[in-house]
């Protein structure tokens, strides 16, 4: 840095919790929307019940393509933003509500794919691997594999002293 200190206005502060609110609600509603997609596509027999019913299968993937068509925009938008005012003062690349919430965030994704893969080791050991438990694993590792890569390499690239 030049030896100034940017000073958080409410306008970063809002906006930064308006992109990570932003991108974990359009998270959330990708994995249910692929899980759905999963559990009709490789439905489990022995199943039965409301929740195994195709009608909440449909319920819950027209509420997630719901929520991602209103607020995976709304992140896009608020990131573009961003990104716009660290170009036109870098500084703002260092300001704490940032740098915590992305820590946080990051923090996130590991504990995600911490127990994403316990979880799959125990089915392993259980016997309980099914092609639909498989691309679940799946799905969620990619999924905060990718958000934990993206800041990761975010934080990597503009690493300042």
């Amino acid at each position: 840095m030049d030896g100034t200190t940017q000073r958080t206005s409410p306008k970063d502060v809002f906006m930064h919790l308006l992109a990570i609110l932003a991108l974990y609600v359009s998270v959330i509603s990708f994995l249910a929307l692929i899980f759905q997609i999963i559990n009709i596509y490789f439905p489990d027999p022995v199943e039965e019940g409301p929740y195994f019913d195709p009608t909440y299968y449909y319920e819950a993937i027209r509420w997630s393509v719901a929520a991602l068509i209103v607020i995976f925009p709304v992140f896009i938008a608020t990131s573009w933003m961003l990104n716009k005012s660290y170009l036109q003062t870098p500084s703002k690349r260092d300001l704490r509500i940032r740098k915590w919430l992305i820590y946080f965030t990051l923090f996130l994704a590991a504990i995600v794919i911490i127990v994403d893969l316990v979880t799959l080791i125990y089915y392993l050991l259980q016997g309980g691997l099914t092609a639909r438990f498989i691309l679940k694993v799946l799905t969620v590792l990619a999924t905060s594999g990718a958000v934990f890569g993206y800041y990761y390499m975010d934080l990597r690239k503009f690493k300042t002293e």
